[in-house]
């Protein structure tokens, strides 16, 4: 599940999803070996709840400790231990991040996810019930938001918008973000907010299809059943080549994190076979353009 936890040197929210992933391979490792907390406090000269936090994903790491532990525990794969150190580097940058979605206290659920995006490189997504967040407009975002029901404080909605136009800067910045969107047909023609809102909706989305950073496909009806009818989910690389894909779901109850190298070359390839019932990026857009003229 979604893990968040507070920088005691900022007092702000702050995702602990690489951490943790970090931590559970490094517990891994030293229960495979049959050590304890305290072996690894004594090298580490730290205390045994110390050593606790690092594996729950609660602290940064060092260098140099990773090293130290992986020296103690028999790992001397060198490509082991890189992988290692640039979850670690990549946790630290995330942890160092004067990150703006921490100005939407009210958004909880959506810190952790935000805060992932922003260091990473590109992202694959597929969606069955409605335009990505980074795709939406203003508009599309409100009626989505609204339509959703569930918010306790309606005032709370604006900040939502707020924050999902504020995400998209990352698609024209310095260090653009990838974004590869993979949009069933039904998603297109679901008249969110109604035809005014869709009609712009689809226009914003032929704007954002230019992009060199920015790949669009619809699964058409016609395409059938498909690997995608088992639900949407978004697969957040990085740049480090030892970081591993991170896959990120929403359930009813919660968000779902899937962190192990085996859940994302799964979503990997169930991601490609979707793509590949998809239409091609062209045929894409002929298809949009003809929705959006009959709305």
């Amino acid at each position: 599940m979604a893990g968040r936890d507070r920088d005691p040197d900022r007092g702000k929210v702050v995702s602990t999803v690489l951490a943790r992933r970090l931590g559970g391979e490094l517990l891994r490792m030293r229960e495979a070996c049959g050590m304890r907390q305290p072996h690894a406090a004594e090298v580490l000269a730290a205390s045994v709840s110390k050593v606790a936090k690092m594996e729950r994903g609660g602290v940064p790491m060092r260098d140099p400790d990773i090293r130290a532990l992986c020296h103690l525990y028999g790992e001397t794969d060198e490509v082991v231990i890189e992988r290692l150190l640039a979850l670690a580097r990549t946790d630290r940058e995330r942890r160092k991040a004067q990150g703006w979605w921490n100005q939407y206290p009210q958004l909880p659920a959506m810190v952790e996810y935000v805060a992932l995006e922003d260091i990473a490189t590109s992202i694959r997504t597929w969606q069955l019930a409605f335009i990505p967040g980074l795709l939406q407009t203003p508009d599309y975002a409100r009626a989505v938001a609204v339509g959703a029901g569930s918010w306790e404080d309606p005032s709370d909605i604006e900040p939502f918008v707020e924050a999902r136009l504020a995400r998209q800067a990352r698609l024209r910045s310095e260090r653009p973000l990838g974004l590869w969107a993979v949009i069933h047909e039904g998603v297109l023609r679901q008249l969110v907010g109604g035809r005014d809102v869709m009609r712009q909706q689809l226009g914003h989305l032929l704007e954002l299809a230019v992009l060199n950073t920015v790949k669009i496909q619809v699964v058409p009806f016609l395409a059938g059943a498909n690997p995608g009818m088992i639900g949407a989910f978004s697969i957040v690389s990085f740049s480090e080549p030892a970081a591993l894909d991170v896959v990120h779901m929403d359930v009813p109850s919660s968000t779902l994190w899937l962190e192990s190298e085996e859940d994302a070359a799964r979503h990997g390839r169930t991601f490609d076979r979707i793509a590949r019932v998809g239409l091609a990026e062209r045929n894409a857009i002929a298809l949009i353009e003809t929705i959006r003229k009959e709305l």
